[in-house]
């Protein structure tokens, strides 16, 4: 039975793949490393993944995984609120908010999640949610799901002169949250949060900080941009599926009765089944990993500023940032996906980013390193790079 609809969504898919815009995604038969193994038995160097701190196939984490699916089983079937909480998730949310140095924590699948849950359940009508403009969808989204009478406004990537237009603008509303990506995730460098915590105690805003991309990675200790910049921000979100297990989950740290209030009210706390308990438990053996092996995040700066700055002295043009993700701005989304490509022949795992997640003409080919790669590995992704340079 044919469908004139899935015919146009055929002619939309059969358009991407004419422009080579087309995505696929490499088949891994294996743990996620600084190398991985692809279905056609290949070993590949992995520069594309969060695994910052190298811990999603570490030892301790999947045994501490394994070990909370003996004793709990595969989820909780149900809400928190209706069918309870596991123990394993208040040990894991009290790790989180000491880890954060935050009165409490709840939890949530997703970061996603965490964000939806955080802004439309913080605001109502009558406030504004200020964000940057390059803030991850995920944060886009929860602005959208507020209260049509909630005011949203976007200023200009951390250009605190516009931020404070902005909050001067609303001087008079009663309850102002400004809220920003720690690290950018397509950019790769860090927000003015030292900026953007002086505007908020000038004009009485609240701030809110997701951290995904920081935690594990900045910070002496790697507790984020807050610890880097040395100031203390009310709100922060954060995942679980990147350096603190790379498994999933997400989480919002901040005082009490902000925590109460998303526990009580967040829908995706309400309606959506809680973190399983594998992952859980995976997540809190990597803050305990985090704590107690400080040469992990000593390893990973090395690295970052290795690839860092081998790839400046082949002549990229790299943003400068003590964050783990380097992108390498190619221009068209064709072509960073085709550079992609040439590097898999290469042995290099990486991903080619265009339009619709980067803006028209600054697509890129985006690095991550991670404290597992060894010297051999980036050297040989050099190598690679260094070939392709005449064509980028």
């Amino acid at each position: 039975m044919q469908n004139p609809i899935l015919s146009q969504i055929q002619n939309e898919i059969d358009s991407l793949r004419n422009a080579g815009t087309y995505k696929t995604a490499p088949v891994i038969c294996g743990p996620m490393n600084a190398t991985v193994k692809l279905s056609d038995n290949r070993e590949v160097i992995n520069l594309c993944s969060n695994n910052y701190l190298g811990l999603a196939d570490h030892p301790e984490v999947v045994a501490q995984a394994k070990k909370a699916m003996d004793k709990y089983g595969n989820g909780t079937a149900s809400v928190r609120f209706i069918c309870g909480t596991f123990d394993i998730h208040l040990e894991l949310e009290s790790a989180i908010a000491k880890f954060l140095n935050t009165e409490s924590s709840t939890t949530y699948v997703s970061c996603w999640n965490a964000n939806e849950a955080l802004v439309p359940t913080l605001l109502a009508p009558g406030d504004v949610v200020i964000s940057d403009e390059l803030n991850h969808a995920s944060i886009i989204d929860a602005s959208r799901l507020c209260s049509k009478k909630v005011g949203r406004f976007i200023y200009h990537h951390n250009d605190m002169n516009d931020l404070e237009r902005i909050l001067k603008e609303n001087e008079s509303v009663k309850r102002k949250l400004i809220i920003t990506d720690g690290v950018f995730s397509m950019e790769g460098d860090l927000a003015n949060l030292k900026g953007i915590v002086d505007l908020a105690q000038k004009y009485n805003a609240i701030t809110a900080v997701d951290d995904s991309h920081a935690h594990g990675v900045i910070g002496k200790t790697g507790c984020g941009t807050p610890e880097h910049f040395g100031v203390e921000v009310d709100i922060i979100t954060g995942t679980l599926g990147k350096a603190l297990g790379g498994a999933a989950g997400g989480f919002v740290a901040s005082s009490k009765p902000i925590i109460e209030l998303l526990v009580q009210r967040s829908r995706p706390q309400l309606f959506s089944n809680a973190l399983p308990p594998a992952t859980a438990a995976g997540a809190l053996a990597a803050i305990k990993i985090l704590a107690n092996e400080p040469q992990r995040l000593k390893k990973l700066h090395q690295n970052v500023k290795y690839l860092r700055d081998g790839l400046g002295k082949l002549g990229y043009q790299v943003i400068e940032s003590p964050t783990a993700i380097i992108p390498v701005i190619v221009g068209q989304t064709a072509k960073a996906i085709r550079l992609a490509n040439k590097m898999l022949e290469h042995n290099i795992l990486i991903t080619g980013f265009g339009y619709p997640v980067v803006p028209e003409g600054t697509a890129r080919l985006r690095a991550q390193v991670s404290a597992a790669h060894d010297k051999a590995h980036l050297d040989k992704a050099l190598m690679v790079f260094k070939e392709l340079k005449k064509e980028t």
